[in-house]
């Protein structure tokens, strides 16, 4: 079994308990090799709230660490949510373990002012 079939395959088994309700939307994370995504959904409504990406032009530009710019993914995603009044989230991995940049991606989100 190939990384990216497992990850599949724990994401599947994580889906099957967390959904996005408009009182607690989903936050979810997807990593590539280069960069780190992060989306607050509405499952109920099937719609995006809030998005932030370490591809945003401040965040490629500067010469910060994989970590750091998930960091400030969370931060600029968590003022994103705020913004449309989203305070509380349920945190979805996507099958990726938490540690690194999906850990820092959640701890940058929290101090920004989302409760996971």
């Amino acid at each position: 079994m190939s990384r990216d079939s497992a990850r599949r395959r724990r994401q599947r088994r994580v889906r099957k308990k967390v959904t996005g309700t408009p009182l607690r939307p989903r936050l979810n994370v997807f990593r590539s090799n280069k960069h780190i995504y992060a989306q607050v959904i509405d499952d109920m409504h099937g719609e995006t709230l809030a998005a932030a990406s370490s591809c945003e032009k401040k965040l490629r530009e500067s010469d910060l660490s994989g970590r750091e710019k998930a960091y400030r993914v969370g931060e600029i995603l968590a003022e994103r949510a705020q913004q449309r009044n989203v305070d509380k989230v349920v945190f979805d991995r996507a099958g990726y373990k938490f540690h690194g940049q999906v850990k820092s991606l959640a701890e940058g989100a929290r101090d920004g002012g989302l409760d996971l």
